[in-house]
């Protein structure tokens, strides 16, 4: 019950209790009435003594009313007080009520996402269970198949090792043919012989060419701002080829130290240089992921190459045909390329990165240099290792194919530079000197084309040159002010070229 109805009942009870108290009154004056018949004195008396005595009753009745009357207006207060906390109260419970009936949605709705990703999981661990067989299926025939390839690279190798005795045999008989012949007249045609096969070369081709060993710098150009990382000469001139930070890619003539062209159009720095046979494509690898391919003649690009992921480092094209081309980039990928069509034939997945690559002469192979520090020859067909060799304790930094495609020059992180055979995959020759070292993963070396010199910069900024037949240092050059990043022997034996961290360009003579 509410305290208002408590309130109004309670008044009542008062009205009933004053209307019994009269009644009550009444019944007790019947005995006055009776006494009006006596004196008037007497009665007076009484009267009075009544009267006084209903004032006071009268007096307690009013202040019985005030005191019920404040009481019922406390009594109000706190019911108007009790009726807001109880419409508050039924607010929240309203509102908890909302609160429920989400979370029972919310509830049902996660059941049923549950019950979803349940099922998916189901589904999952059943493809998971198949993929488990089929990935054992593969690894058993991957197994074979590796099995199967160190049979085949056994034989191979051995069909290598007699076919490398076959050219011995046949150097041997050039070398005495080339005695025999010195005093002769058909000299010229003796020394177009290499492993007993005559060659028909490209016009101004010299086969036989006697490198001289450089003493001072004729030139020395700044070419590039930021940095110049690669060089290479043109085929049989003395044309220089240079790449470096600033994004662009320059001729340059030698023998007057004059720019002869700017090619431009490469989005990110150039790492590393490659030159078709021909000389009639200039192609770039770029820190921008991309391989940019330039016609020497009018300076355009040509096509540019794109699908690696990550900066290319390394290229090299056939020294045979204008139609194949090998780049290596950060992704642990190497692809090789048609340059005229522009697109790429195969892709090499590899799980130590390549710092540098070589074509070998005879256009079907190439060798290239890993972080890992191994020196490895692939068949660029196929697209598989035919041999590996660990070159260096360290990454190999830079690959040069000797001129009659003989010898491999090898330059490590370890502060070594190794020439190889490539026919046996032994070492023959081994450089080093104190103070040489090499100063990034991509410092290019080279061997002259007479194959009796290897040149390589050093860190110091100096140039080292050793002898590959007295196996001992001949001289440093001094010209550059920062590390030297690459160098590069002309094809006529008369010029090295040597670039550094500055930008600069040395031409030695």
């Amino acid at each position: 019950m509410r305290r208002d109805e408590v309130g109004r009942a309670a008044i009542k009870r008062a009205i009933r209790a004053l209307r019994k108290r009269h009644l009550l009154e009444e019944g007790a004056h019947a005995p006055a009435i009776k006494a009006l018949s006596r004196p008037l004195v007497a009665q007076g008396l009484e009267w009075k003594e009544k009267v006084e005595n209903l004032e006071m009753e009268l007096q307690h009745c009013y202040k019985a009313h005030a005191q019920l009357s404040e009481q019922l207006v406390v009594e109000v207060a706190e019911c108007r007080t009790s009726k807001a906390l109880v419409q508050e109260k039924e607010e929240l419970i309203r509102n908890l009520q909302y609160d429920i009936s989400q979370a029972r949605e919310e509830n049902l709705q996660l059941k049923q996402d549950l019950y979803e990703k349940t099922q998916a999981l189901d589904l999952l661990t059943s493809e998971s269970q198949s993929l488990k067989l089929q990935h054992e299926e593969i690894r058993l025939k991957l197994k074979k198949a590796e099995t199967e390839n160190k049979d085949l690279i056994d034989r191979w190798m051995l069909e290598k090792m007699n076919t490398a005795e076959k050219l011995n045999e046949a150097n041997s008989l050039y070398d005495e043919l080339m005695q025999q012949l010195k005093v002769s007249s058909s000299e010229h045609i003796a020394r177009q012989q290499v492993d007993g096969v005559v060659r028909q070369m490209e016009p101004g081709y010299a086969d036989h060419v006697e490198s001289a060993i450089p003493s001072s710098c004729r030139h020395t150009i700044h070419a590039h701002d930021g940095g110049c990382g690669s060089i290479l000469f043109q085929h049989n001139s003395d044309m220089l080829i240079s790449g470096g930070q600033d994004r662009t890619v320059k001729v340059w003539d030698t023998r007057s130290g004059t720019l002869s062209s700017t090619l431009h159009g490469c989005l990110g720095s150039v790492l590393d240089l490659a030159i078709t046979h021909d000389n009639r494509s200039i192609i770039a690898a770029s820190s921008s992921n991309n391989l940019y391919v330039w016609q020497t003649s009018s300076g355009r690009v040509q096509h540019t190459l794109t699908g690696h992921t990550d900066k290319v480092c390394a290229v090299d094209t056939s020294k045979v045909s204008s139609r194949n081309v090998v780049s290596a980039a950060y992704d642990h990928t190497m692809k090789v390329w048609d340059p005229v069509k522009g697109y790429c034939t195969s892709t090499i997945i590899f799980q130590s990165n390549c710092n540098a690559l070589s074509y070998s002469m005879d256009g079907l192979t190439f060798c290239s240099g890993h972080v890992d520090g191994n020196l490895r020859i692939w068949d660029s067909r196929m697209g598989k290792a035919v041999s590996e060799v660990a070159a260096h304790s360290q990454a190999v930094t830079s690959i040069c194919v000797s001129r009659s495609g003989n010898l491999v020059l090898t330059s490590g992180r370890d502060n070594f530079h190794n020439l190889f055979d490539l026919r046996t995959l032994e070492v023959c020759g081994t450089f080093k000197a104190n103070g040489n070292r090499v100063a990034s993963n991509w410092s290019r070396s080279c061997i002259s084309a007479d194959e009796n010199f290897v040149a390589a910069g050093s860190a110091d900024g100096f140039i080292y040159i050793w002898s590959r037949v007295k196996d001992n240092m001949l001289s440093v050059l001094e010209g550059h002010s920062s590390p030297v990043l690459s160098c590069s022997w002309n094809g006529m034996g008369n010029t090295l070229a040597s670039a550094d961290k500055n930008g600069n360009l040395c031409i030695w003579c």
